[in-house]
């Protein structure tokens, strides 16, 4: 375990540290665009009115470059991604998938990997013993315990295990084991019979390294120590087998056999283990390594986990996502290349390595052929943590999922670590994400949920700064032409913190699009503003500006006091009805409905509401509205800002068909 935690790098989130790069950035952007304006201004100063009161002047040339600042600043972004992220983790947490921390979220909806366990999250995790296996009977079931054979494989099956029911009725252990107790009672021999008979002295516990269990009973009056675990592990570990009653050598021929049936029950997908014994001294109290060698093989049983019914269109939409689903398991690699098939996981073509095989690969042949291996059975801890590493150095976010205490290492390297909510602490507290239901569907859901909580930041940002890119248009027209600041920085500062923030989160609400899971996953490098964010920005920024321009113009006809509400309320206007358009890239406002986001009908009306306070008359001097102000210069202002908003949509249809043909 430590030498695990030793091996593992951890792996910052993303999504914080684009985040922390894009607001570096602005920052910086919007001081160089600040201290250009202060430049011009003096420099108009300086060059064109030699009269003026310059120190009145420099501060207002001051003042107006704050105001750009104030246009430029998204003040409510972090809280609106904030929220939307939160939205998020509800979302999810309804789905089964209780996000640990809010970046986890964006970073889910990036997979490009995912790394699975078969037991419970692939498959149902509802064991049923269908098959056994004894060299001189064959495959069949257990029905006469008066045979010796039977009856020391059944008593290993039982013997063997820590499971076992309450007085309830409830399974209580793994299920595997609890599979081998029912099937005993189902056959008429009552486990607690068995072992009331055969009592318990000594245990050495399953792990994942030895693959092995071991257990010292009093068997009819002998100290017998009984060993369960996987076939491939136990056959090398025996040099005897029980055959015609009694102890012979376990010869080639005899291994060949017990091989080519534990390869048979395989490739019909059932799980298999083996089972051995070996009397000792009566002195003997304890279980050491060296106890578990030279063992005497009884027989194997053979049991089916079916896979759940949702998995199949679940691997096929991680699939059809540019998704790519990894199964890795402790069980046979047969075993798991039956089921992969089964389920889709497996394509032609693909590999399955075994821990072993995995352990003989060099990094560059592991790297040569990462991308065809579907199947890792019979895995380590170092295994778990090596293949997340190998997709990590090929720049794919990696989810891992684990239950124990050794998944720890691989799921804190795993840019989103999945425990399973039946997992033991350690490994929920490594994760980035539990599982409650411990189903794979669930995991390909919160996949869903956060690519769409990343559309709907990115939908939040472009209503942000198109808004805002408005407003800096406008103000920058009005330094070249010569007219007054359009706006003040408290009307700013009403829109950026007041106004525009409940929009931004309304659009956080929006539904997903209906190619949200037909798209490949995004790349770690992508910025913000990549897949022509950009672009709808400057297109609807531009829209606004030229709107709240010729509003200005329009009242400035009147005074210089008239063209600022105007151009006051056209903006304010054009940046609330803008959330119609924000709400997709590809559909436009009556293809999606205007009535298919209520949060967006509220915060479109409770901003409209906002506004009208405004234009009360002991409200308008603070926001700079003259009394002269009336309905003639509103339907104007108005007017310009829904034709505005009207181009954008119409915009976005020309550019959906040109893309379609």
């Amino acid at each position: 375990m430590l030498k695990c935690w030793k091996l593992r790098k951890l792996n910052k989130r993303h999504f914080n540290k684009n985040w922390k790069k894009f607001g570096k950035q602005l920052g910086w952007a919007i001081l160089a665009l600040c201290a250009l304006i202060f430049a011009v201004q003096i420099l108009r100063l300086f060059t064109t009115n030699q009269t003026a009161d310059m120190q009145k002047a420099v501060l207002d040339s001051f003042m107006f470059a704050v105001a750009v600042a104030v246009a430029a600043i998204p003040e409510a972004l972090s809280s609106v991604v904030t929220i939307v992220l939160s939205v998020g983790t509800n979302k999810m947490a309804k789905q089964h998938a209780i996000m640990r921390n809010l970046p986890a979220v964006e970073t889910l909806g990036s997979t490009s990997v995912i790394c699975t366990d078969k037991t419970g999250t692939l498959t149902q995790n509802k064991m049923t013993v269908v098959d056994s296996f004894l060299p001189t009977q064959g495959s069949k079931e257990l029905t006469d315990l008066t045979q010796a054979d039977q009856k020391l494989l059944l008593n290993a099956m039982v013997l063997c295990n820590d499971s076992s029911f309450s007085q309830e009725g409830q399974l209580l252990g793994d299920p595997t084991e609890v599979a081998l107790i029912a099937y005993s009672d189902k056959i008429g021999y009552p486990y607690q019979d068995l072992r009331e008979k055969s009592p318990r002295l000594a245990e050495f516990p399953f792990d994942s390294e030895r693959k092995l269990m071991s257990t010292i009973n009093d068997f009819e009056g002998q100290k017998t120590i009984f060993v369960k675990g996987g076939p491939d592990v136990l056959f090398n570990r025996c040099n005897q087998v029980f055959l015609d009653g009694k102890v012979q050598e376990f010869t080639p021929e005899l291994k060949e056999k017990f091989q080519a049936q534990n390869e048979a029950f395989s490739q019909k997908a059932l799980r298999v283990l083996a089972y051995a014994y070996k009397p000792v001294s009566d002195n003997k109290t304890e279980l050491t390594l060296t106890d578990e060698n030279d063992l005497i093989l009884i027989g194997l049983s053979a049991m089916i986990d079916p896979p759940r019914e949702a998995v199949y269109d679940s691997i096929a939409e991680a699939k059809k996502a540019g998704i790519k689903t990894i199964m890795i398991t402790g069980d046979h690699k047969t075993t798991a290349q039956a089921i992969a098939k089964d389920i889709g996981l497996m394509n032609e073509g693909d590999m399955a390595l075994t821990g072993q095989e995995l352990d003989a690969l060099t990094e560059d042949e592991l790297r040569e052929n990462l991308e065809k291996i579907s199947v890792y059975a019979r895995v380590s801890p170092e295994n778990k943590i090596r293949i997340v590493r190998a997709w990590q150095n090929e720049h794919q976010v990696t989810a891992m999922t684990g239950d124990g205490v050794n998944d720890a290492p691989a799921l804190k390297q795993a840019n989103i670590g999945i425990a399973m909510g039946s997992g033991t602490d350690v490994a929920k507290d490594a994760s980035s994400m539990i599982l409650t239901d411990d189903n794979f569907v669930s995991i390909v859901s919160a996949v869903s949920i956060g690519r769409v909580v990343y559309d709907n930041i990115k939908k939040s940002i472009s209503y942000l700064f198109s808004g805002n890119l408005g407003a800096i248009i406008a103000i920058v027209f009005a330094l070249v032409v010569g007219w007054v600041n359009p706006f003040t920085a408290l009307q700013l500062l009403f829109i950026n913190l007041v106004n525009d923030s409940v929009p931004a989160i309304a659009l956080g609400m929006e539904k997903a699009e209906p190619d949200v899971m037909e798209k490949a996953p995004r790349q770690l490098n992508e910025g913000i503003f990549a897949n022509g964010l950009m672009r709808v920005i400057l297109i609807r920024g531009s829209l606004i500006g030229i709107a709240a321009i010729i509003s200005q113009y329009v009242g400035q006809k009147t005074s210089p006091e008239m063209g600022v509400a105007m151009a006051f309320t056209t903006l304010i206007l054009a940046r609330t009805l803008q959330t119609f358009a924000a709400r997709s890239n590809s559909q436009n406002i009556l293809k999606l409905g205007f009535t298919t986001n209520k949060y967006v009908l509220m915060a479109v009306t409770f901003c409209l509401a906002l506004y009208s306070l405004t234009t009360l008359p002991f409200l308008r001097e603070i926001f700079s509205i003259p009394a002269a102000f009336g309905w003639s210069q509103w339907i104007v202002a108005a007017g310009l800002a829904v034709i505005a908003v009207i181009f954008m949509e119409i915009l976005k249809s020309i550019k959906g068909v040109f893309e379609k043909h």
